[in-house]
């Protein structure tokens, strides 16, 4: 489809994470020109227009995950009639985790520009801030909310060696690092970022088995990123005997863990392929 004439386009605009102070000059001149600001959260806009003094000229319309098929037509009919909408989710860039992918792929095949104002990233900044490698990673947003569809997802993470990033809700986190812990060893180092760059900002740097059991003492509160490390590399130089490996893969089902589990989680911590360990817990 050809390109739609007229000054109309969709604007991204990269929200504070929740430090007002963040936010860059574009954002503010994003809210302020937009002739419309498509918004997750309304209330959320209002606050941020006010810490920021900006006025709102445009029209202000919701855009969440429960109305965006329904609205995304709307916008981008309003994009091919000359007007700009910017689009703005609680925190970081629309898209990532986020609603705005399906505007942004209708303002594309409309034949409209799509541009962002960049801001601050949740993934980026807990990376820098977790003590990993930072140089080859990857991010895997909300883990399923279910725990079979979960421990199904991280056993295919289990061998990934770059360094994981995920976002997880408070109430889940305390089953997510229980079943990370479970799937990936209790030694992979990991750190649970909390609440980043608003006041009460919190790292926690730790294996991931002590971070299973710190939030398994209370569920915590605010907006979490989970940093991992990717998995060692592998390499045959330390492995145990047959015999050992079957006692670790026992002790670990006699724990709670499942055999499927307790196997992926032993294959990692040895730098062993999954199918080998399988093969000799099952030869025993």
């Amino acid at each position: 489809m050809g390109e739609m004439s007229g000054k109309g386009r969709l604007l991204l605009l990269g929200a504070p994470l929740g430090n007002s102070a963040d936010a860059s000059p574009r954002l503010r001149d994003g809210l302020a020109s937009a002739d419309i600001v498509a918004a997750e959260d309304t209330r959320r806009l209002a606050r941020l227009a006010r810490d920021l003094d900006v006025t709102i000229a445009g029209r202000v319309v919701s855009y969440f995950e429960g109305n965006e098929e329904r609205r995304t037509p709307d916008l981008v009919a309003a994009i091919g009639d000359g007007a700009v909408v910017a689009l703005v989710t609680d925190g970081g860039m629309p898209s990532v985790s986020d609603p705005g992918y399906r505007l942004v792929r209708a303002t594309l095949d409309a034949g409209a520009p799509v541009t962002a104002a960049p801001g601050p990233s949740a993934v980026t900044t807990a990376l820098a801030l977790s003590g990993l490698p930072c140089d080859r990673f990857c991010f895997e947003g909300f883990l399923p909310r279910s725990g079979g569809a979960r421990r199904a997802r991280l056993r295919e993470l289990a061998t990934e060696p770059r360094t994981l990033v995920l976002f997880e809700a408070p109430h889940r986190v305390a089953s997510a690092l229980a079943d990370l812990a479970a799937t990936f060893g209790d030694d992979r180092p990991a750190a649970v970022c909390r609440e980043l760059t608003k006041t009460y900002e919190e790292v926690l740097r730790r294996p991931l088995g002590a971070l299973a059991e710190w939030a398994a003492s209370g569920a915590p509160r605010g907006e979490i990123t989970l940093v991992v490390a990717g998995a060692p590399p592998a390499t045959s130089a330390d492995r145990p005997a047959d015999d050992e490996l079957r006692a670790e893969v026992a002790s670990r089902e006699a724990g709670g863990t499942s055999r499927r589990d307790a196997i992926t989680a032993v294959a990692n911590e040895y730098g062993l392929r999954r199918r080998d360990v399988y093969t000799i817990v099952h030869q025993g």
